[in-house]
């Protein structure tokens, strides 16, 4: 019953949300699905913390943090702990839309923060490249290069110790 409830929370995040585990590290790892992810040195809780830091300092807006255990918890389930931020700057996300407006499905960028089951915590977004294939966002192909630049800097500073 518990990983039927896994599956279903999995499978409710979307596919581009879908978990990958790789080797520790902060090394990036490119799945099939689209998810790029990398291993956190904190919590989820704290990567999270570091993560809403970094937006507010790039003067990124951050629209929601969902508290997946949480929201588990409050019906009685479990769930290891597990977020997600949502969010994004109109002057990178518009052009997209202006490419095709179906890319506003996977707009704001999201970040999936979780812990797996052997205590590792992970951080993952979606990958730009993905979204240019999945939208033929060809003509967009420039603006796609700057939002992986920005993401894979933002993901991996917030997973990473400070120096």
């Amino acid at each position: 019953m518990k990983r039927l409830i896994q599956l279903l929370f999995i499978g409710a995040l979307s596919v581009a949300l879908a978990i990958g585990f790789m080797a520790p590290a902060p090394a990036e790892d490119h799945t099939e699905n689209g998810l790029i992810s990398m291993s956190s040195s904190y919590s989820v809780a704290e990567t999270g913390d570091r993560l809403e830091a970094l937006l507010a300092e790039r003067g990124l807006t951050q629209f929601i943090r969902v508290d997946h255990a949480s929201g588990a918890e409050s019906v009685g389930l479990d769930l290891r702990p597990t977020e997600v931020i949502v969010f994004g700057n109109p002057q990178a996300g518009t052009p997209l839309m202006q490419c095709n407006q179906e890319a506003a499905i996977d707009l704001p960028q999201k970040a999936l923060i979780w812990e797996d089951e052997a205590g590792q915590v992970w951080i993952g977004y979606n990958d730009p490249n993905y979204l240019l294939e999945r939208h033929g966002l060809v003509e967009c192909a420039e603006v796609i290069a700057n939002i992986e630049t920005a993401l894979s800097n933002l993901i991996s500073t917030a997973a990473s110790p400070s120096e």
